[in-house]
């Protein structure tokens, strides 16, 4: 959700997504979402990139000091960066049951991890099917813990159980219904399922592919390839993280006891694990997203629709690396709720 008013650079890309869905037709009936110019009313191709645990300034371009993501970057600095972009509920599956609904969590009645969405929920792929859409779902669900049944609104499914796991397990990948063995690092095969399904389009109807990646969730696992590649890069720990009057002073108690718990940097997760490696961590594991999103450009390419495809990339909720003492989500702080939301489609805004 967005903070304020969309201005600017943000408005075209708002407008845009409505034109790529709907066509112009939808746009001219909404008279506070126009384009300039609106290049023609056929439907755009759709690909929506959601990272879990992605807090906003989770990419070199968006300010991170040491994070290398050409891929990302790309989207921000041919597109559109929304700057202000919040999800309402700072947690895997409600925020993810919003997305999917466009309501809140009170609404969906997804309130935690382990509830499944209502049956009969309405998904906005569903309206996208009844427009021609072709799509398809790739990665983690989560909603219904363990569930990875295909759900309506999607021609392809490959999903898994619960977060899934970064390595081969035992209760594998679900492909259409059907249980298949996970052959590699999570990442990189999410990333060629959506690939090869994308690569078998005719171009005939649109698509709209949701790559619901399970990376950076916690416990942070990096590709082999990248692992240790911020070992020395320089870190220094939040100024809110400080034990001090100033920092907690004026603060109220459930920030104190809430740093006392197992969410604090104090003891975190009741272990002794060191926040500087945690975040490090993180960082390379993002690595691999950012790859993959190389590999999405060039197939679109490829294909000749590279101009003409809505890229959407998006984080279900931030997390938190010692702000006001705290570690992971959870909490109505900005690391916690504000989100990278970028997007490119340079036939109708940016380039």
């Amino acid at each position: 959700m967005l903070r304020n008013t969309v201005n600017g650079p943000s408005r075209f890309a708002f407008s845009a997504l409505v034109v790529a869905l709907w066509g112009a037709a939808a746009v001219a009936q909404e008279p506070n979402l126009t384009l300039e110019k609106i290049p023609d009313s056929t439907p755009k191709n759709v690909i929506f990139v959601l990272v879990d645990d992605l807090r906003f300034d989770g990419a070199s371009v968006l300010g991170h000091p040491f994070l290398e993501t050409p891929n990302i970057d790309r989207l921000a600095r041919e597109g559109a960066n929304f700057e202000a972009a919040y999800v309402t509920t700072s947690l895997c599956s409600p925020s993810r049951a919003s997305i999917l609904t466009g309501q809140y969590a009170h609404t969906h009645q997804v309130v935690d991890n382990n509830n499944p969405v209502p049956k009969g929920t309405i998904f906005f792929p569903q309206y996208l099917q009844q427009a021609g859409y072709e799509t398809g779902f790739f990665g983690k669900w989560h909603m219904g813990h363990g569930d990875d049944e295909p759900r309506p609104g999607f021609d392809r499914w490959v999903s898994f159980r619960g977060q899934g796991s970064y390595l081969p397990n035992r209760n594998g990948l679900n492909v259409d219904g059907e249980k298949v063995p996970q052959k590699g690092y999570i990442t990189d095969e999410l990333t060629d399922y959506c690939l090869k399904w994308l690569n078998t389009r005719s171009g005939e109807k649109p698509f709209f592919i949701y790559l619901s990646h399970k990376a950076v969730h916690a416990d942070f696992r990096p590709a082999e390839r990248h692992q240790n590649k911020y070992e020395d890069a320089p870190w220094e720990a939040p100024s809110t993280m400080a034990l001090t009057e100033e920092n907690f002073g004026t603060k109220p108690r459930w920030v104190t006891d809430q740093r006392n718990s197992w969410h604090g940097v104090d003891f975190p997760y009741h272990s002794r694990l060191d926040v500087e490696k945690y975040h490090k961590r993180y960082c390379e594991t993002l690595l691999a997203v950012d790859e993959g999103l190389n590999k999405i450009f060039d197939a679109l390419n490829e294909k000749g629709w590279g101009e003409d495809t809505l890229v959407m990339f998006m984080g279900d909720n931030g997390f938190a690396f010692g702000e006001h003492g705290l570690i992971d989500k959870r909490t109505a702080y900005e690391p916690s709720m504000r989100v990278p939301l970028l997007a490119r489609c340079p036939s109708l805004f940016g380039g």
